[in-house]
């Protein structure tokens, strides 16, 4: 493993690729949020968080508006979960 001279932490190996839904459910679970209580915030049916979140809907920008307002993250936090700034060149 390679240390950072500048760091104590050592670079992660391996690197996970996250789907939007899957993004949804982290940042819905980092904030301790049932699919219900985000339903109640957003007046987006439980149902289809839970669709989204298991990959049978697409979570579509509108929603992902939506919701990263709730949830109080930016709306590309969702829709590119894998995304980095090394991607944009």
């Amino acid at each position: 493993m390679q240390r950072n001279e500048h760091s104590q932490f050592v670079q992660a190996r391996t690197h996970v690729e996250v789907s939007p839904g899957e993004s949804l459910r982290i940042v819905r679970e980092l904030q301790e949020l049932s699919q219900n209580h985000l339903a109640d915030m957003t007046g987006i049916a439980q149902s289809t968080i839970s669709a989204i979140e298991n990959g049978r809907i697409n979570l579509g920008v509108e929603r992902a508006k939506i919701l990263a307002r709730a949830l109080d993250c930016h709306p590309a936090v969702l829709v590119f979960p894998g995304w980095e700034i090394d991607d944009a060149a």
